[in-house]
């Protein structure tokens, strides 16, 4: 009986190799993805807690804020100082640093963002 060369062993070992490649990418693509977690719906504003603050900065340009706020709830945030996105730029039109105000936030696309926001007289 004859022995196959190391060559065609060598052969034999590279086409079995792509063969299973080829099937493992074949089951791959026939499982379905898992689908990605669902995120939580964003909350209406009218649902959200007021938070009262104290304005520390406004940026009209880059339309942010900075607020010495409260205990946050719906975003499980103790008081602290921090700069906010606001949705609404308008809404920065009249305030200034030293103002109290009312706020609703909500995380929305990664980043905290003031939904409302009011005078507090």
């Amino acid at each position: 009986m004859h022995q196959p060369s190391s060559r065609t062993l060598q052969r034999l070992a590279a086409r079995l190799a792509a063969l299973v490649l080829i099937g493992s990418a074949t089951i791959a693509h026939s499982q379905p993805a898992t689908p990605a977690p669902a995120s939580p719906a964003a909350a209406p504003a009218a649902s959200l807690p007021l938070v009262a603050a104290e304005v520390r900065k406004v940026d009209l340009r880059a339309g942010k804020i900075t607020l010495k706020h409260g205990e946050i709830p719906n975003l499980e945030m103790p008081p602290m100082t921090m700069v906010f996105v606001v949705e609404d730029t308008a809404l920065l039109d009249q305030l200034k640093p030293g103002d109290r105000v009312k706020f609703t936030a909500d995380k929305r696309l990664g980043s905290y963002k003031v939904l409302t926001l009011q005078r507090d007289e």
